[in-house]
């Protein structure tokens, strides 16, 4: 079992965007350990939304747990938001 840090870094080497792993509606702190590592290895598609990827990859590895992905401001996206759009912000 992985830290929750290592998770968000892994989730950012394979989409190349930062999300921030939460359990009732808290941040959990990077260090707390237990959760299995994130086991995708190609980003998924740049016309896939953000509610579409949090269900499709992350709440079927990640049952229990939420998950709020960040633009390169740092601001959350909102869930009809392309990755596409997402990766872009980090571009600047």
């Amino acid at each position: 079992m992985a830290l929750v840090k290592n998770v968000e870094k892994r989730i950012w080497d394979v989409e190349q965007f930062d999300v921030v792993i939460m359990h009732d509606g808290k941040d959990i702190r990077g260090d707390k350990q237990g959760i299995p590592m994130y086991d995708k290895s190609r980003m998924a598609k740049g016309n896939t939304t953000v509610a579409a990827w949090k269900t499709q990859r992350f709440h079927t590895a990640y049952p229990g747990l939420e998950v709020e992905i960040l633009d390169g401001l740092g601001q959350t996206v909102p869930g009809n938001t392309l990755l596409s759009s997402v990766r872009e912000s980090y571009e600047d």
